[in-house]
């Protein structure tokens, strides 16, 4: 019984890892084609759509999954998405932006504001908590592609803010309309990024104890769940000592 209990959580477990990852292919598709829709259907014509398809292709989305989805933005009969922001505060008075796009605004609504009631949270106006981040690019590479000099020299050439050094590679800032320009001319010096993104980076952020990280990580988690929500970013900040003892 034992084995088969092992076995069973193994199965489940790797259900739920293919269930996220079918939903994160779900989402980038619905970029790319909202990004063809408003612009060129070639990517070499149109700036979003160049990074939509870069990110995608990043988190191993499949090539025939991409042309579809640039496909279905051409036809007479394509669905249109409105893009919304929301933001609200979770436990402890953390910020939180929920990027969504949707075919039906109310329904959205709707179940932005109950993930955000049940899970102690509270749902405010537009400009509530925005003021608290700066609309950024954020291009990575992994740190196979140089050392910290050789990448900050080549990003200051393309046009960016800054190069943060992670775990795992180089993160490098821009402005948000130069993410297009500055990713391009990175590609030239250094090869293709791993992802190129527009997010909302914290410019103050909010402590948090354990058992507000625990309400908060729930938060977040059911709003990224949510089909129509495509980003959420917030501005918790947690010592290793909590992040270690999250379950």
């Amino acid at each position: 019984m034992a084995g088969h209990s092992k076995w069973a959580n193994i199965q489940h477990r790797k259900g739920r890892q293919d269930a996220a990852r079918s939903k994160l292919f779900s989402k980038l598709a619905k970029e790319i084609t909202v990004a063809a829709k408003m612009g060129d259907p070639d990517p070499d014509k149109n700036p979003r759509l160049r990074l939509a398809v870069r990110e995608a292709r990043a988190n191993s989305v499949p090539k025939d999954v991409i042309e579809r989805a640039i496909k279905k933005s051409q036809g007479g009969d394509a669905e249109s998405y409105d893009e919304i922001r929301y933001e609200g505060y979770g436990p402890n008075g953390v910020a939180i932006i929920v990027e969504a796009m949707t075919d039906n605004r109310n329904r959205t609504a709707s179940s932005v504001r109950s993930i955000f009631t049940k899970n102690g949270g509270n749902l405010g106006e537009t400009g509530s908590v925005s003021f608290m981040f700066e609309r950024k690019g954020e291009i990575f590479y992994p740190q196979s592609v140089g050392d910290l000099e050789h990448v900050f020299e080549a990003a200051l050439e393309a046009g960016a803010e800054d190069v943060e050094e992670t775990d795992d590679g180089y993160l490098i800032i821009t402005a948000d309309t130069d993410l297009a320009s500055v990713s391009g001319a990175l590609e030239e010096s250094l090869g293709e990024p791993e992802s190129a993104k527009l997010v909302w980076r914290p410019t103050t952020t909010t402590e948090v104890g354990l058992e507000d990280m625990q309400k908060l990580m729930k938060l977040l988690e059911a709003l990224e769940d949510d089909d129509d929500v495509q980003n959420v970013y917030s501005n918790f900040e947690a010592s290793d000592e909590v992040m270690n003892q999250l379950t």
